[in-house]
């Protein structure tokens, strides 16, 4: 009666036309059968906790039962946010100024609380400064970030009484990044994400993936950029770049630099770093760091509580099929 009383929520609570437009795309891309694919998605809802943008990013339509257990589906990904990290912690990572203040010795940048700043304080913190972000205080995905320049700071009210307006909670130095990654996409800061997991079988690093930007201010999936596998010994990219539509690049479409076999620098001082601050909050066990590597080492961007399992599912990274819970099983019991 459990079994049947969670398939009849489940069922309740699908997004059936969401899921009839993804049957059409995948049925322009592959040539199956739509009713098919609705029946086969509602299949992996019930049995795999999937939802309908799972199916597609992890192409599950391809992969047998087997390899389908492998895949790090959002119902999986929740209950291990929500086993692993007490949510009354949750907020150190989700807001900004929190989080920066916490791990000021590995943000090492300056920035302001835009929230409790005055207009004065504000027209102090632009004196001489170059290029600043400005950010909700909670905000995720790369949404609503605002990048300034000097020339925006003629009138520091006016630039103020915007930002408040447009919501920004936290304005900081832009970061500088190494010229290793600014050659793969100039445009943006392509960030490191690293998870750690406080796992009850051992802790450590479970997966890094570098994010890599299209043309955009963000290196964001989200936003349009790109995610490739990153090598946890050696540091090395170890494959395509893919993004959310599917499509994959082995050379980047603005830069023309080949993405594969890129050596991340400071690669050791990455891991280090976040391995000592998976520590800092005990409470949320499961954390993915975003790191940018600058000129002198690298810097932490933001933590997250609530870490997106887009990423380490994409089809392309997984040619064999076999998607990344396995290496979660290395940490914890699923």
């Amino acid at each position: 009666m459990g079994k049947l009383s969670y398939a009849l929520r489940r069922a309740a609570k699908m997004d059936y036309g969401a899921m009839l437009r993804t049957a059409n795309q995948l049925h322009a891309k592959t040539g199956k059968s739509r009713v098919w694919l609705m029946v086969d998605m509602a299949r992996c809802a019930a049995k795999y906790n999937a939802g309908y943008v799972d199916y597609k990013i992890a192409q599950m339509y391809r992969l047998n039962d087997a390899q389908r257990k492998t895949q790090i589906t959002r119902g999986i990904s929740n209950s291990i946010v929500s086993r692993m990290n007490d949510k009354k912690f949750w907020h150190f990572f989700d807001n900004k100024t929190e989080f920066n203040e916490l791990f000021r010795e590995q943000v090492k940048r300056e920035w302001l609380d835009l929230t409790r700043a005055s207009e004065e304080e504000f027209a102090t913190f632009l004196q001489g400064r170059g290029d600043i972000i400005c950010k909700p205080i909670d905000g995720s995905s790369g949404q609503g970030i605002l990048k300034c320049a000097p020339e925006d700071y003629a009138d520091p009210k006016a630039l103020y009484d915007r930002l408040k307006a447009a919501g920004i909670g936290i304005v900081e130095d832009k970061v500088i990044q190494h010229e290793a990654l600014a050659a793969l996409c100039p445009t943006s800061v392509n960030t490191i994400r690293v998870a750690t997991l406080l796992g009850d079988k051992k802790e450590g690093i479970v997966y890094a993936y570098i994010r890599i930007g299209n043309g955009k201010v963000m290196d964001n999936v989200d936003c349009g950029g790109m995610a490739a596998p990153i090598d946890l010994n050696t540091g090395v990219i170890r494959g395509v770049g893919a993004n959310k539509a599917g499509e994959t690049f082995e050379i980047h479409p603005m830069t023309g630099k080949r993405i594969p076999g890129t050596v991340i620098p400071y690669w050791q001082e990455v891991k280090d770093m976040c391995l000592a601050a998976m520590h800092r909050v005990p409470q949320v066990r499961f954390v993915a760091w975003d790191v940018a590597i600058t000129p002198n080492g690298p810097v932490f961007i933001e933590g997250n509580s609530f870490p997106s399992h887009a990423i380490p599912q994409f089809a392309a990274h997984f040619p064999d099929g076999i998607g990344i819970l396995p290496r979660f099983e290395e940490f914890i019991d699923l």
